[in-house]
């Protein structure tokens, strides 16, 4: 049987190993784009670039989720 922290260790890994990998997709997808989105997103207030790379973000972390979950 495991112990708690054993589990808590576990959960902190995948967490770190989740958001590493999501930072990677992030930075790869901005180098694909013709535009600079990050500051189309936060200096040009530019609503429908933010939006949609919440969606693309919110789909890279299930797809990461359920990668690293089975």
């Amino acid at each position: 049987m495991m112990n708690i922290s054993h589990l808590v260790i576990n959960s902190l890994v995948f967490s770190a190993v989740g958001i590493v990998i999501l930072f990677i997709a992030y930075f790869i997808i901005e180098k694909i784009t013709p535009e600079n989105t990050w500051k189309k997103i936060t200096q040009e207030n530019n609503v429908a670039v933010a939006i949609v790379f919440a969606a693309l973000i919110i789909g890279i972390s299930m797809i990461i989720s359920a990668a690293i979950h089975g």
